[in-house]
């Protein structure tokens, strides 16, 4: 229930930072989209049937999710230069400081911590594992 609800949080606070707040992601932030909104259904469908087998179904787009979530990261903070940046040059950059952030908070940063909780949810997850 707690990965449901993380992946269903995480979907609509991009979609409201996309639509309502008029920010265009970067190309690292459709990536992340690309792996959280499916986990969205697959983790409500896998709650609604009781099928423990949702969690097989989404830990490769939680790893791929965190990977991607990761390198942003390294981006924002510099780690990796902005030669490597896949961001085209007519679309935000994938770290600029001003356009990554919500409230205060980078969004690699938060997109990071969603699928880690929501990994860390799906392997202490109870019930037999598939």
């Amino acid at each position: 229930m707690l990965a449901f609800l993380l992946a269903l949080t995480a979907t609509l606070g991009a979609l409201f930072i996309g639509e309502v707040m008029g920010q265009m992601p970067c190309t690292l932030c459709w990536y992340q989209r690309i792996a959280m909104f499916p986990l969205t259904v697959i983790l409500g469908v896998a709650l609604w049937r009781g099928d423990d087998g949702g969690r097989a179904y989404a830990m490769p787009l939680v790893i791929i999710g965190l990977v991607i979530a990761i390198w942003h990261s390294g981006l924002y903070l510099g780690l990796i230069p902005e030669a490597i940046t896949p961001c085209t040059e007519n679309g935000p950059s994938c770290s600029d400081k001003a356009q990554m952030s919500i409230l205060g908070l980078p969004i690699p940063y938060l997109s990071a911590a969603a699928f880690l909780a929501i990994g860390f949810c799906l392997l202490n997850m109870k019930g037999s594992r598939p």
